[in-house]
Parts: C-alpha cells; sequence; structure tokens
C-alpha cells in the first residue's frame, strides 16, 4: 500500500520486529479476539430473544454481507487514508456495534445494524493489523510475521472463552448476563483503541488519489486458487464461532470453553512450531495440511456426548488454524505490489468473510431440520472438495517463502535445487517503477 507508515525494518536484522510496538500490537491483538470470543454466546443472546437457529444465521450473515461490502470501500481508502486513520476509525465502530448489541431487547433493525456494526468494525481492524504488521519487515518474513502476532489471538480466545462460560455458570439466562457480556467486550474494544492510538502515533502518509478500483486490482492481481481455500476458513467459523455452543447447549453441556481452549492451545503451540514452516516445507502444503485437519475435526464432532469429547476436534481444528490463516493471507497478499497491499490484504480476508455470509443461513437452516450431524458433515465434504482442487493445482507450484530460504542456503548445496524451482516460477504482475512506499523504497526493488 501507499502509506509511508511504519519503516520497515533492515531485511538482514533477525530481531528488530519483535520491538516494543509489536508487542503493544500483540496485546491489542490479545484483547480483541478475547472480546470477539465472547460474542461466540450471540446465538443464546438471539435464543433469548427468541430467535431460532436460522435466525441467528440470517443475522450473522447481514453482519458479515454488510463487511464484504464496505470491503471494497475499506480496501481503496487503506491505499489512499493510510492504516492509522481507518484502524482507529474501525476501533470506533468495533466499540459502536458492542454499544447497540448491549441495548438491543429485541430481534428487529438494532440488532442487525449492531451486528452489521460490529462486523464491519471487526474485519477492518484484523485487516489494518495485518497490513500494519506485513509493512514493518521485509516480504520472506511476513508469514512468519503474521503467525506471531496471530498467536496473540489463541490466547486471547482462551481467555474469552473461559469468561463467556464462567458468566454463564455465575449468572442466570437474563439480561443482566447479557450486559455484563456485551460490556466486556466494548470494553475490550476501548482498550484496543488506545493500543493502536499508541502504536501508529508519528506514522506518515502519502496521498495516492489515483488509488484503481478493487475489483479492477482484483482482477489484474488475481490471487488464485487460495481464494477457495479462505471461503473455506469462513464457513468453518460459522460452525465452530456461531453453532458448535448451540450444539452444547442441546447436548446440556454447560458451555464451550474446553473447545476453544484446546482449539486455542492447540492453535498456539502449532504456530509458534511451524511459524518458519513457510521457508522449509512451503506455503502449499501447509495449506494441505490444515485443511486436512479441518476435516478430520469435523468428523470428530459427530461423536460429542460430554464436554471431554470436544478435546481431540479442538486439536484439530486448532492445528488447522494455525497453518492456514498466515497462509492464506501471505499468499493472496503478495500478488498486489506493495503500493496496494492494503487493498490485497482486505480483499483476501473478504473471502472469508464471504464463506461466513454465504454458508451461515444454509447451515442454520440444515441444523433446525435434520440436526447438527448433517451440518459438519457437509462441512467436511466441502472442506474435502476444496482440498482436492488445491492440491491438485498448487501442491508443486513454486512458493517465494521457500525459495528464498533455498536461495539464502551455501550454494553447493542447493545450487541445483534453486535453479530448477526459478526455471519453473510463475512471474508476478509487474510492478509500476515510479511508485515509492513505506520509508522511501521503490517498489521495483520489492519482489512482490
Amino acid at each position: 500500500m501507499s502509506a509511508a507508515g511504519p519503516t520497515p525494518l533492515p531485511q538482514d536484522d533477525e530481531a528488530s520486529a519483535y520491538d516494543r510496538r509489536f508487542w503493544l500490537a500483540y496485546v491489542a491483538n490479545l484483547l480483541l479476539v478475547a472480546g470477539n470470543a465472547l460474542t461466540f454466546r450471540f446465538a443464546e443472546f438471539v435464543h433469548f430473544l427468541g430467535g431460532t437457529e436460522a435466525a441467528t444465521g440470517g443475522i450473522v450473515r447481514a453482519g458479515v454481507i454488510g463487511s464484504i461490502l464496505i470491503r471494497f470501500t475499506l480496501a481503496r481508502d487503506l491505499d489512499r487514508l493510510g492504516v492509522r486513520r481507518m484502524w482507529l476509525g474501525s476501533s470506533l465502530l468495533f466499540v459502536v456495534g458492542s454499544g447497540l448489541l448491549l441495548t438491543a431487547r429485541e430481534i428487529g433493525w438494532q440488532l442487525y445494524l449492531a451486528r452489521a456494526a460490529f462486523a464491519i468494525g471487526l474485519a477492518a481492524m484484523f485487516t489494518c493489523a495485518n497490513v500494519h504488521i506485513q509493512n514493518r519487515v521485509p516480504p520472506h518474513r511476513r508469514t512468519e510475521m503474521l503467525a506471531s502476532l496471530g498467536s496473540s489471538g489463541f490466547l486471547g480466545m482462551i481467555l474469552g472463552a473461559q469468561l463467556g462460560d464462567v458468566l454463564f455458570q455465575w449468572f442466570p439466562r437474563e439480561r443482566l448476563l447479557f450486559l455484563i457480556l456485551f460490556g466486556l467486550t466494548g470494553l475490550f474494544g476501548l482498550i484496543y483503541l488506545g493500543i493502536v492510538a499508541t502504536i501508529t502515533r508519528g506514522d506518515g502518509h502519502v496521498h495516492r488519489p489515483d488509488t484503481p478500483p478493487p475489483w479492477t486490482l482484483l482482477g489484474r492481481y488475481w490471487p488464485g486458487p487460495v481464494v477457495l481455500v479462505a471461503f473455506v476458513m469462513g464457513v468453518g467459523f460459522v460452525v465452530t464461532t456461531v453453532f458448535l455452543t448451540r450444539h452444547a447447549t442441546s447436548l446440556g453441556l454447560v458451555g464451550i470453553r474446553t473447545y476453544f481452549s484446546g482449539y486455542a492451545l492447540s492453535a498456539f503451540c502449532f504456530r509458534l512450531l511451524t511459524r518458519t514452516w513457510s521457508r522449509t516445507l512451503g506455503r502449499h502444503r501447509m495449506i494441505c495440511c490444515g485443511l486436512v485437519g479441518h476435516i478430520v475435526g469435523y468428523l470428530l464432532l459427530l461423536n460429542v456426548s460430554g464436554e471431554w469429547d470436544f478435546v481431540l476436534p479442538a486439536l484439530c481444528g486448532g492445528f488447522a488454524h494455525a497453518l492456514l490463516f498466515p497462509c492464506v493471507v501471505s499468499l493472496g497478499a503478495e500478488r498486489f505490489p506493495e503500493e496496494y497491499r492494503g487493498t490485497g490484504t482486505t480483499l483476501i480476508l473478504g473471502f472469508i468473510d464471504l464463506g461466513t455470509a454465504i454458508g451461515a443461513q444454509p447451515l442454520g437452516w440444515v441444523i433446525d431440520h435434520y440436526g447438527f450431524g448433517p451440518m459438519y458433515i457437509g462441512s467436511a465434504a466441502f472442506c474435502l472438495a476444496v482440498l482436492l482442487v488445491y492440491g491438485v493445482q498448487m501442491l508443486h507450484a513454486p512458493d517465494a517463502d521457500r525459495d528464498h530460504a533455498r536461495r539464502s542456503t551455501p550454494a553447493s548445496a542447493t545450487a541445483t535445487e534453486t535453479a530448477s524451482v526459478s526455471a519453473a516460477a510463475t512471474p508476478v504482475p509487474p510492478v509500476p517503477e515510479t511508485t515509492v512506499v513505506d520509508g522511501g523504497t521503490p517498489t521495483a526493488a520489492l519482489p512482490r
């Protein structure tokens, strides 16, 4: 993107990426995900107001559709206005959405508006955080830094899931419970806003009035089959973050903290263990492994009858998330030149939202008419189809992260292998030679 925001770190400095600003962003992301995890009980709130599973899916879909539509302006505004302004604005919108949820008393326009504001703010906040962290490091370290920052989200998921279940144990399912639930979400959003204002203070921006429309850039720098993986990730988020709580309730279980705590611990550990796999195993193979994890996790949910039965599917889901998210974002965004990195990141995350929007109501309908089992089977089958399509097309495709690591090793060990990879590489669309991006680095000098 074109913002002259955070100055890129030296390409040979392996430690400087983990500075004070990174750790503040780490804490902020932890709080954001914790606040979002509290809203995993949103289906319970809709049920409290007298709604059905299909109604829950419809409200969630409306919110996600809003976030998808806003991405077309968000993508362009990120490249034109810069990360700081958009990040602060989206954080405020998140807080407003939490406030509207706090005061909603019936299934009506306010609830739809609240969910839309919440979803739009959340999507933009994650996008801005991802763009910010990618702009601070050289290209070959972007997947690693996305993985490192994202590990805070798993700690936040543990915090939010545990806190949500504690509240549901302590308080009867009356209005006070949901006031506390959404009040805490808004409080976390306010703290997040303060941290963002701190870490982006002093960031500059180069205004670009000639930024092309997002759909033009999407056609010009189409990310490829990775968009299918992003879509299936969105469907997966519906399964776990929207309807899993209703499944637990239907079984008479206390809550979902066992699942999300196991999920988050698994994802956190695997994220740390695999954060450099993009340079060894390669991102395409990581994606295939992640999709297998999702398939196994969905099928294991069929056998849940007690709280501890959530452990194995949670471990599989956490493994899948740890591998998929950084690979999908970095592969999708790298197709876009640096001055349009905001647009690229926004659009690839938009395909995740699209999966959530399209999947929410049909999955709710399946649950209403056939139960949770067929919903899990259908989700696993769809994931398997995407795995087959992606694996056939991309399993042996060139990978810039892995290729960079191979070029960095001693020539005597890898000369033949590097030559064969370079010969097979697919060229990336050319980058304008005259544009200057963050820190004054000419985009022509950047490989992505």
